[in-house]
């Protein structure tokens, strides 16, 4: 006779003991060096915005907890990542009152709104630098020279402006590697790109740095591999195919990978695992979808990038995807499966 019992219960089934907060405090472990390397490149202003971002979205969170009668959710460390991810979407010479009305927006329209955690149909932190884009347009695209000589010493005034001032910039400014192609046709060097070497948001720093990030969460299974892939290859395919065509007139396939937020787009926010679908091959539709907006922005649209409207879009068409590829119910055909 059998010595146990054989215990038989509906799902979900408790396959390991990583919980949602694990998985969240392995992302803000990736980050980390992520963020770190923003201050290192661009200073001061880097590391106010991050921390104002961060401190922003953590209060938002937790006041509306409380305001709603429920207890606090920021010891799961999702807000934390909202706020990490909304202040590297941002310049580091970009205004702290504005940073943190993005945080709020971020927690408040792009999470809590649907319900919180698990509930959110949009990456919240793009959410956030959606609407600071749309509401501030020239603060959001104001740079600042990267590895300046001052960064530690010396702070922009244009961080620390009044609310509702208009934002003065001192010091040096320059236009992004995307700007630059687009609007001018002047190129930059791969190697400045893989290492951050150049002007733009605090997330527009080492590609390599972000890729090691991102490794580390898919060897951990807390990344869908198959996003960052899908998104990576369609946009170096894509944009070959175009730089074949007129390499005058389009930019090389390895300028359009590093360049941009699109390393930090692909691996930590069109990961998002609400915010994509669920099946394999569903995943990689996402995946090429965006790869493709993000190409057709950059090269037809009118802004130099295009990788948040990309995942934003991403993110729209997700649960739709996920209604088209639907999984084959075990013991079932898969016509009986589509009912």
């Amino acid at each position: 006779m059998l010595s146990k019992t054989l215990n038989i219960s509906t799902s979900p089934h408790i396959r390991s003991g990583t919980s949602t907060s694990v998985i969240m405090k392995n992302v803000v472990f990736a980050l980390i060096p992520i963020a770190a390397y923003a201050v290192y490149a661009f200073g001061l202003g880097a590391l106010f915005v991050l921390a104002t971002a961060v401190i922003s979205c953590v209060a938002t969170e937790h006041v509306l907890c409380k305001l709603s009668g429920k207890e606090s959710t920021i010891s799961d460390w999702s807000a934390v990542i909202t706020g990490l991810l909304l202040g590297l979407t941002l310049p580091p010479i970009f205004p702290l009152w504005m940073t943190f009305l993005g945080g709020i927006v971020a927690i408040a329209l792009g999470k809590f709104a649907f319900g919180g955690l698990g509930y959110n149909v949009f990456n919240p932190a793009l959410v956030g630098r959606a609407v600071l884009q749309a509401a501030f347009p020239v603060a959001i695209t104001t740079w600042s020279e990267v590895l300046s000589n001052h960064r530690f010493s010396t702070i922009s005034s244009s961080v620390l402006t009044l609310p509702f001032y208009e934002p003065v910039v001192d010091g040096s400014s320059g236009a992004t590697p995307l700007s630059a192609f687009k609007f001018d046709q002047v190129s930059v060097s791969i190697s400045d790109l893989a290492f951050g070497l150049t002007s733009g948001s605090t997330g527009e720093t080492s590609a390599i740095v972000i890729i090691i990030g991102g490794i580390y969460l898919i060897v951990r299974k807390m990344m869908n591999w198959r996003i960052p892939i899908s998104i990576l290859g369609s946009v170096y395919a894509l944009s070959g195919i175009l730089y074949l065509i007129d390499n005058q007139l389009y930019p090389s396939p390895n300028f359009m990978l590093f360049s941009g937020g699109l390393m930090l787009g692909a691996f930590f926010m069109a990961s998002d695992m609400v915010g994509s679908p669920i099946t394999s091959w569903g995943v990689i539709i996402y995946g090429v979808f965006i790869g493709v907006v993000v190409v057709v922005i950059r090269i037809w649209g009118g802004l130099p990038e295009g990788v948040m409207y990309a995942i934003l879009l991403g993110n729209a068409l997700s649960p739709q995807i996920d209604k088209l590829i639907k999984p084959r119910v075990y013991g079932t055909s898969k016509s009986n499966s589509k009912l």
